[in-house]
């Protein structure tokens, strides 16, 4: 997120000494076109939080504040450093830490403390999340517990501080690169410079990025995800290069060019970066192969159009709503997902399409509230006086009255106890998620000895040994023995039951992992000679699949062997799209193919789902075994596998 480089003009009834007020950076102005498009740019990623797949690109919100963050600051400093000579790297540091701390700090604090009173999932990871958050590291941080920012399956709080961390880390290192570029005399040679590193950023996402893959790393990495920073910092340098334009008079290039063709190029840019936020997807290669830098530079060329002075663009952006807003986005950015992950946890159907519209309401509301109260009582008083300032005002103040001491005795005590709030919920966070420990126990059951099915594991109920076996079967089905199974976090999490039902059955399932990568598993194996004569992929959780994948699948265990597909049971945009592919597929080959109905199937025992609804615990586990069981009963049918029936090895379902 960026911040205004001048504050708003509020009136705020603090009083103080002169001596603590700050001093404001030298030759500050107001580019017109910037608060409008803040406001666009975080209503782009609200919608893509709290209303999901509506608007499925709104995270390029985040780019679009990343150069307009590039763009200020390098235009602050550049003319502090023209001004005075030098740049006080001190004062700038304060600057920024007054604008982004005290706001993060009370977002840390309150929300931390209402996630201990609701407790659950969202208390994990939190100890990390607030070092982050306190540090300006969480995207770091994020990437060494390898936590996705695009998996569902860990509500995690603080999150979205990924974007603030990867500024800051801009805003600590950026000040010494102006100094540097201050020695090259030529301005197009340090344009060069930082239009190199915009380049080599965008090179390293692009070529660190793996397709298929979860792409957090390149997503999160201040190394791969700064071009838009740079791109604005190039802009920068261009537009610090310009005298001041008479748009109605004068014939030069330059002013031909700013009044018949940039207020042209900043609407279709503006055009590009809507069809973005509809039509790209966070999954999907381009984004990390040049969609996200086309997106940087679409927005610098509409930051350009924008800020030349007298242009019409830049007062366009400009309205009083979007304006009003986008002085007030940081905030909205802070406290929207939250916000938005507290209320998730508190309502028992979240993934419910009209609970989920309401959820999505309500999160957007209380944003709205909690941001104007920390714009007007925090935020704007510390960044115009200091924390010390407003301390010392608020001492003479309590001195002044009895009410002001109440109010200030009042406000001290809530403010420690939501710093013991933080404490404790820090404290007593558990290790994982529901979701995570059926994972693990899934992770556990293939690297030894299945555990004992009749543990409770997360207060479930013990697994009653006769929903661990099927009725007798008239036809003989398929064992483990000639079963290899492809999956990702949900295979994985059923995993004991499977070995359980069908010992000897092998499994190869990783979290996160999508259907375009089945066909190279099932070659590898085939290539190696460890493939079985009955396929099974569990996939499509984590992503759209394409019937094109299923064919050259079907094409890669070859003739002489047959395909089960799961259907997938998650509350995601795509599912019903996966699930309708893997169907219709499986109609096209009757001989082939057979469907392992597991959405169906637990419907109506969401229960016993961890709270993502996705994944399955033990009982769970065991009614996706039965699933499967239904398949290779159909398969036994249909085509011409015929082995003995393990199932019946378990003996007949007590009555």
């Amino acid at each position: 997120m960026t911040v205004t480089t001048t504050p708003p003009r509020l009136s705020i009834p603090l009083t103080v000494d002169p001596a603590v007020v700050s001093a404001r950076p030298h030759g500050v102005r107001h580019y017109a076109g910037l608060d409008g498009l803040r406001a666009l740019a975080v209503g782009a990623v609200l919608v893509y939080h709290l209303f999901p797949g509506v608007l499925p690109g709104g995270f390029i919100g985040v780019d679009i504040f990343f150069v307009i963050s590039g763009f200020l600051i390098t235009s602050l400093l550049m003319r502090e450093r023209s001004t005075t000579g030098r740049i006080d790297l001190k004062l700038f540091w304060v600057r920024r830490a007054r604008r982004l701390m005290p706001a993060i700090a009370l977002l840390v604090v309150v929300c931390s403390t209402a996630a201990l009173a609701v407790g659950g999932d969202v208390l994990v990871g939190l100890g990390r999340q607030v070092l982050g958050a306190a540090t300006f590291s969480a995207n770091w941080l994020s990437i060494a517990a390898d936590s996705s920012y695009f998996n569902n399956d860990a509500p995690e709080l603080f999150k979205h501080l990924w974007s603030l961390a990867v500024e800051e880390q801009f805003y600590l290192v950026w000040p010494l690169v102006i100094l540097l570029l201050a020695l090259v005399r030529a301005w197009w040679v340090r344009l060069a410079i930082v239009s190199a590193v915009a380049v080599a950023s965008a090179v390293a996402m692009f070529a660190l990025y793996t397709p298929g893959d979860d792409p957090t790393r390149v997503y999160f990495g201040s190394d791969t995800h700064s071009f838009g920073l740079a791109a604005g910092a190039a802009l920068a340098i261009i537009v610090s290069r310009l005298r001041p334009l008479d748009l109605d008079a004068g014939e030069s290039a330059l002013q031909v060019f700013a009044r018949r063709w940039l207020p042209a190029l900043g609407i279709l840019s503006l055009a590009g970066l809507a069809v973005s936020a509809w039509a790209m997807h966070d999954d999907a290669t381009f984004t990390y192969r040049g969609g996200l830098v086309l997106v940087s530079v679409a927005t610098a060329v509409l930051i350009f159009a924008a800020v030349i002075p007298g242009a019409t663009f830049g007062r366009m952006l400009d309205i009083r709503p979007l304006r009003y807003l986008g002085v007030r986005s940081y905030g909205l950015y802070l406290w929207h997902w939250p916000i938005f992950v507290l209320a998730c946890a508190l309502v028992p159907d979240e993934h419910d399409p009209s609970t989920s519209v309401v959820i999505g309401l309500g999160s957007l509301a209380i944003a709205v509230a909690a941001t104007l109260l920390s714009y007007r009582w925090v935020e704007t008083p510390i960044r115009r006086h200091g924390i010390l300032g407003v301390l010392r005002h608020a001492r003479l103040r309590m001195r002044a009255s009895g009410s002001a001491r109440a109010a200030g005795i009042a406000a001290t005590t809530v403010a420690v106890l939501l710093v013991a709030g933080t404490v404790a919920a820090i404290a007593v966070a558990p290790a994982a998620t529901g979701a995570q420990a059926f994972i693990e126990r899934g992770k556990a059951s293939l690297g030894q000895a299945a555990p004992n099915q009749s543990a409770p594991i997360h207060g479930e109920p013990p697994v009653h040994p006769r929903d661990l076996r099927m009725p007798p079967d008239p036809h003989p089905v398929a064992t483990g023995p000639d079963i290899s199974a492809f999956g990702d976090s949900v295979m994985l999490a059923a995993a004991p039951a499977l070995q359980e039902k069908l010992p000897g059955i092998s499994i190869d399932a990783v979290v996160s992992r999508q259907m375009n990568k089945a066909p190279g598993l099932v070659d590898a194996a085939r290539a190696s000679g460890t493939l079985r004569k009955v396929v099974l992929i569990g996939l499509g959780t984590n992503g759209a699949i394409s019937a094109d994948t299923l064919e050259g699948l079907l094409q890669v265990i070859g003739p002489d062997r047959h395909l089960i597909l799961v259907s997938t049971q998650a509350p995601r945009p795509w599912t019903d799209g996966v699930n309708a592919t893997l169907r219709d597929f499986a109609t096209a080959h009757p001989t082939r193919v057979t469907l392992s109905d597991w959405r169906d199937a637990i419907a109506p025992h969401l229960d016993l789902l961890a709270s993502d609804q996705i994944h399955p615990g033990a009982r769970g586990g065991a009614i996706y075994a039965d699933a499967l069981h239904q398949a290779l009963m159909k398969l036994a049918q249909q085509s011409s596998v015929r082995v003995a029936n393990a199932w019946d090895q378990a003996g007949p379902r007590p009555q």
